[in-house]
């Protein structure tokens, strides 16, 4: 069974929670709401989230502040955050916003159909990034347990490792379809995502590749 993606919605009204909630329900995620950046942040701490909804304009810590302690955290720094405000100040203002890290920056009022079609992209990617990612651990750890049969034995297990190689294979595939995918999209976070998940294959091929017969421990 899937686990759901967790979508945090940050606003200081809560009428407004209200009708993100409303707009995002079609997506059957988990969305989370908090009614400030401090409260915003302490989420953070406990949960992953495949993407932020942050209100610009709320008293004490605003989105901006929120968002900066966000991508100071290794924790938190990759995580899509699309900044909602109901102001716009001009291309200064908005600047602003995406340098503060925002992927996205809509004003309101917003058209629901273009937030829910935003945030399903990003919810898509980061469930698709799981699973990699669960792929990868299952493999190091099949290739971890394999390793150690081999020595128990003497001998090197070539039925198991070519098993491995082929459902490396696999998901190295699915690694760079997701790139191409991101590619196209241009989003930056997500990029970098993909990008650091590709490293953690290569380094699983070379660990592999270096237990095939005859390779000893020589790795491209």
């Amino acid at each position: 069974m899937v686990q759901k993606a967790k979508i945090l919605l940050v606003d200081d009204r809560p009428e407004n929670l209200l009708a993100l909630e409303a707009i995002l329900s079609a997506l059957d995620q988990t969305l989370v709401r908090a009614s400030s950046g401090e409260e915003a942040l302490k989420a953070l701490l406990t949960d992953d989230f495949a993407v932020i909804l942050l209100d610009v304009q709320m008293p004490g810590m605003d989105g901006f502040e929120t968002a900066a302690h966000i991508k100071r955290r290794e924790r938190t720094r990759d995580i899509p955050i699309i900044f909602l405000t109901a102001i716009n100040h001009g291309p200064h203002h908005t600047f602003r916003g995406y340098a503060a890290g925002a992927v996205d920056y809509i004003s309101k009022p917003f058209d629901p159909w273009v937030l829910r079609a935003k945030v399903s992209v990003f919810v898509e990617l980061y469930m698709k990034n799981c699973q990699l990612r669960e792929q990868a651990t299952l493999l190091r750890l099949q290739l971890e347990s394999g390793r150690a049969a081999a020595d128990e034995a003497g001998k090197e297990p070539a039925g198991l490792l070519a098993e491995l190689s082929a459902r490396l294979a696999a998901v190295e595939e699915q690694a760079e379809a997701l790139s191409k995918q991101l590619d196209e999209s241009a989003d930056a976070a997500a990029i970098a995502t993909a990008a650091h998940l590709e490293r953690k294959l290569t380094g699983l091929r070379r660990a592999l590749d270096a237990l095939e017969p005859g390779t000893g421990n020589a790795a491209s």
